[in-house]
């Protein structure tokens, strides 16, 4: 399969390839991500060899900004997350894009919360159609200040997978990647 080219354009395929079969960060990036080389080689400078326990992928093509991508890696005492997007045309030349590290703390995560929604078949087994799994940190979410409301707002980190979005494969992989998120948060890191 040949890669879209870098920047967009009308070249991108509506579904992209699944990448809950691979195991390991390093396969599910190449075979998912546009920019794999980018995003690994800016996680790879703050994993500095520490293992990764779990992660999540998300790409999808905006209508202003082109590729949008994300990776989200927990290394059992942090979660480091990567989002790489296209800048619009009129905010950089053809085919730049932002590249944006950040680094949370497992010890932040205060909630791990996970909404499944299922459908039956006709023979009444229950089915996954969509997830969305949430990570309230103890942060304050910055956006949540600007605006005019006199309530702060906890910082949170959302994921979702829905058939059409990812199919049934990334939506268990992205309920594994809660379940395991959940399990450290509140235990002692080493």
């Amino acid at each position: 399969m040949s890669r879209p080219s870098f920047g967009g354009g009308n070249d991108l395929p509506a579904v992209f390839p699944d990448w809950s079969p691979y195991p390991d960060l390093d396969s599910a990036a190449r075979a998912y991500l546009r920019d794999p080389d980018v995003a690994l080689e800016a996680l790879g400078g703050v994993l500095n060899g520490a293992t990764v326990v779990c992660f999540t992928l998300e790409r999808f093509v905006n209508e202003v900004n082109g590729v949008w991508q994300e990776v989200v890696v927990c290394d059992g005492s942090r979660l480091i997350l990567w989002h790489g997007e296209d800048v619009p045309p009129t905010d950089g030349p053809a085919g730049s894009m932002t590249s944006s590290l950040r680094v949370v703390p497992l010890s932040t995560v205060t909630e791990v919360g996970c909404r499944r929604r299922l459908s039956r078949s006709p023979n009444g087994q229950a089915r996954t159609d969509s997830i969305d799994v949430y990570l309230l940190l103890s942060s304050m979410d910055e956006a949540g200040a600007a605006e005019d409301s006199q309530v702060p707002r906890h910082d949170a980190l959302r994921f979702g997978k829905t058939l059409d979005d990812g199919g049934a494969g990334q939506i268990a992989r992205l309920e594994d990647f809660a379940r395991l998120v959940a399990s450290l948060v509140g235990r002692p890191t080493l």
